[in-house]
């Protein structure tokens, strides 16, 4: 088969089993496993002979591969089902089919005993496949369709455990919050489409270079504002942390490869339109500095495990916005590819964890002892995630984020195209997130594998198919980084190799976090003794799935707030002292959400309530009111005597005549 041909069946595949497994789900429920790993499996496999057969794309010389045919005539703007695939869209299917594979694997296990399994693996399928759409896509409009099924999917798979009031809340959300940035986006898309007269990408960046869009700032700021709310950044991320109700093979498969990487792919696919406006590329600039230190210093308040993973996500989407802000795509999508592998790697071991320790809450778990020889699969793999999120040399973590401050160094001192203020925006945020993230990073392991008080519980051993993934995702999370001299021709062919500068401030920065973590650790462990925190609520030997339920259905009961624990053994708040309250809350941006928008609207509604039910409910009262008054006069009159009539009629017949001779003596 033609590489074309391999191409097209990497999306197909797992569609076609999302559509088996809706079929066969309750006919034929033995095959709806194989129908969840094996074609998401093959699209893998197919994604990697695609990336072999384009041996690099453009960096190697080698032109990106392109085809297409046209759906249908739609006008002056034509629709057509195109494919572009270059070096990084390569890269990136891969990483997408090895997670979705893993996250498919990992579920077989983690959700053996769910009635609802059938559905939940159609969706991760069909989740699968609409991401592989979107990287592969050479078509804007056919890109839009899989960015709209992530976000339909995303509603149905956060909402898994829709019993529990935190899952549905969570999952209308995640759908209204990144609908609310798709409407200006779908706008910025016609826009762009207009100026160049394609939604071919192709099409797009011929116009930009021949400098043919009309109003670049104001297109790049539409296509923005669907980024933020898909990629989850300042102002749009609040939907993120609150998706954690999910399953937590879901928070793998949205964090790592899908839906949230969506709009850095986007915008790395389409930078020139980008940096065709100064103004849009400072904006990005900004959006990424505030989303990065804000998110950063809230998940050094998180008591849940996940949600400290979720800000986490959100911090280094903003290290990929920053290598965008800077010009840099090759360093955004390296670090996303990174990012993919030990992200997907931390939500994979953090399921391992919570199932083990019957909670999701960190203050339980810095209360128990010997959860690491409960679990030592998850121990080591995550204790290398957290190494690579860190950025410690030699972790794939290191090079992908000195890749990003690298870039921004450049902007900086002026040796790039970009804007030197967002040069100095993004490696000011990013040298500081690097202090913040070690710090996090280690307060999360120091709480889930270094507690003190009673023994672990033993919720018996996770199934092969949940500890086994962690193995292959542990291998790119730690030498993944190694291959960056040999993956410079996938990135355009740019050098990704850290520098001196960078790497010393950069690994300094994430030291002295992790060790003034690690010293605050000390001094408050002690306190853990003498304040114990609720119980473990999760019984033995109950199935992952169930345990995380019941885990995020009792931990606002148990320890307050589903965002922190008011735990002083928590070093975390120390460190933040009086900020930790408001880190805890993401800095209470949903209560302002609730006052700027959510009031007015309900305002507003209640004002539609009043006016319809006082106003117009009146006069239509009112219109039945005057027939039930007419019907009942003209009931009076009908008495049944025959004279009455006879009278009536002739009383008629004299008025007319008198008003006839009047008229007529008028005229």
């Amino acid at each position: 088969m033609t590489t074309t041909t391999l191409a097209v069946l990497v999306p197909v595949l797992p569609f076609l089993g999302a559509v088996a497994g809706l079929l066969l789900g309750r006919t034929a429920p033995g095959f709806v496993r194989p129908l969840a790993v094996l074609p998401t499996l093959a699209a893998a496999a197919l994604a990697v002979v695609v990336a072999v057969h384009q041996g690099g794309g453009a960096g190697s010389g080698k032109a990106p591969l392109e085809a297409a045919t046209q759906l249908t005539p739609t006008g002056s703007v034509p629709i057509d089902l195109a494919l572009y695939i270059d070096g990084f869209a390569a890269l990136v299917a891969v990483l997408v089919g090895v997670v979705a594979s893993c996250v498919q694997i990992y579920s077989t296990g983690y959700l053996r005993g769910d009635a609802r399994y059938p559905s939940y693996a159609a969706l991760v399928s069909l989740f699968t496949s609409a991401m592989l759409l979107v990287v592969y896509s050479g078509d804007l409009m056919v890109l839009l369709v899989g960015w709209e099924i992530m976000g339909i999917c995303s509603y149905f798979l956060v909402g898994h455990y829709w019993e529990t009031p935190e899952a549905r809340a969570a999952s209308l959300k995640a759908f209204l919050v990144t609908k609310l940035g798709d409407v200006p986006f779908l706008i910025g898309l016609f826009a762009l489409a207009t100026d160049a007269g394609t939604f071919r990408i192709t099409g797009i960046l011929r116009t930009v270079a021949e400098g043919g869009l009309d109003h670049p700032t104001l297109v790049a700021l539409l296509l923005l504002a669907g980024v933020a709310g898909k990629s989850a950044q300042f102002p749009l991320h609040t939907w993120l942390p609150d998706a954690m109700a999910g399953p937590t093979p879901v928070s793998a498969l949205i964090h790592a490869a899908t839906m949230v990487a969506a709009g850095i792919y986007f915008i790395a696919r389409l930078l020139p339109v980008f940096a065709a406006s100064e103004a849009a590329l400072v904006v990005l600039a900004v959006m990424a500095a505030v989303t990065m230190v804000g998110s950063a210093l809230a998940a050094l308040a998180q008591d849940d495990i996940k949600r400290v993973l979720a800000y986490s996500t959100i911090g280094q989407l903003g290290y990929m916005s920053g290598a965008l802000a800077v010009g840099d795509r090759s360093a955004a999508v390296f670090h996303l590819v990174s990012h993919g592998a030990f992200k997907a790697l931390l939500f994979l071991g953090a399921g391992v964890v919570i199932h083990a320790a019957g909670t999701n809450s960190l203050a339980t778990m810095s209360r128990m002892r010997g959860l690491p020889r409960r679990i030592p699969d998850a121990y080591w793999t995550m204790t290398v995630a957290l190494l690579a999120l860190a950025a410690i040399p030699p972790f794939a973590g290191f090079f992908s984020k000195e890749s990003v401050l690298v870039a921004a160094e450049h902007a900086a001192l002026d040796e790039s195209a970009a804007p030197g203020a967002a040069g100095w925006t993004v490696l000011a945020a990013g040298l500081l997130t690097a202090l913040l993230t070690a710090a996090y990073a280690t307060r999360l392991w120091l709480l889930a594998f270094r507690g003190h008080g009673a023994e672990a519980p033993d919720h018996g051993r996770q199934p092969v198919s949940m500890s086994a993934v962690l193995w292959v995702l542990a291998l790119p999370s730690l030498g993944f980084g190694l291959t960056v001299g040999y993956l410079a021709e996938w990135f355009d062919g740019h050098s990704l190799a850290p520098n001196l500068t960078t790497s010393v401030l950069g690994t300094g920065a994430g030291l002295v976090g992790g060790l003034i973590t690690y010293g605050c650790w000390r001094h408050t462990t002690a306190l853990a003794a003498r304040t114990p925190m609720g119980a473990v609520t999760a019984h033995p030997h109950t199935e992952p799935a169930l345990t995380e339920a019941e885990a995020i259905e009792t931990h606002t009961a148990t320890y307050g707030s589903i965002s922190a624990a008011d735990d002083p053994a928590d070093p975390g708040r120390l460190l933040l002292g009086p900020l930790h309250r408001h880190a805890a809350s993401g800095f209470h941006l949903d209560a302002v959400y609730h006052h700027l928008f959510v009031r007015p609207v309900l305002a507003a509604a209640e004002l539609v309530r009043f006016l319809d039910r006082e106003v117009v409910d009146t006069y239509v009262r009112g219109a039945g009111t005057g027939t039930r008054w007419l019907g009942a006069a003209v009931r009076r009159a009908q008495t049944g005597n025959v004279q009455t009539y006879l009278g009536a009629l002739l009383a008629g017949s004299v008025v007319l005549a008198i008003a006839a001779v009047l008229v007529a003596a008028g005229a």
